[in-house]
């Protein structure tokens, strides 16, 4: 997959987007009658996009919560400098109750979201987490309530005006 681009968007990738965004499983088709254009140009728009790394994937989008990880809890990391963060990366990726990770400035090196099925199960998590050598230590934060859901379509509005604005 490639990484992102640089290459704007425009009013119509703004408003593909929007509506996959808000029906993911509307179809090509579906998506080109209501937007007014080509079948085909709703598809080259998709694998461009796809191609830039605009559109990482199409897969639902699953709550922990009802598959049994209700807690949820966030993870700052500090990390021996020597060993680099694609190593503690990799240690984190093979832990499955690791939903994200990201490198980060400030007082810790690594920001991870994860899930445990208790407050209990969430130490192991950690004990996983903590088990790479390259981990030093762990600043642990759990969640009381999501607020907002990850979301995109806010993001689309302030990107590219969508087509017929």
């Amino acid at each position: 997959m490639a990484g992102p681009t640089s290459r704007p968007i425009d009013a119509l990738d703004t408003s593909v987007l929007r509506l996959l965004a808000t029906e993911p499983r509307i179809g090509v088709q579906e998506a080109s009658r209501r937007l007014g254009v080509a079948r085909g140009t709703v598809q080259s728009r998709l694998d461009r996009m796809s191609a830039d790394g605009v559109i990482r994937g199409y897969g639902p989008q699953v709550d922990p919560t009802a598959l049994g990880w209700p807690v949820t809890a966030f993870l700052t990391l500090q990390i021996r400098q020597a060993a680099g963060h694609d190593r503690v990366s990799a240690h984190l990726a093979r832990i499955a109750e690791v939903l994200e990770a990201h490198t980060i400035t400030g007082s810790g090196d690594v920001w991870c979201r994860v899930v445990a099925r208790s407050n209990a199960d969430l130490q192991r998590v950690i004990d996983a987490v903590v088990a790479y050598e390259n981990v030093e230590r762990v600043s642990t934060v759990i969640a009381l309530a999501t607020q907002i859901h990850p979301r995109i379509v806010p993001l689309l509005g302030i990107t590219a005006p969508a087509a017929g604005s």
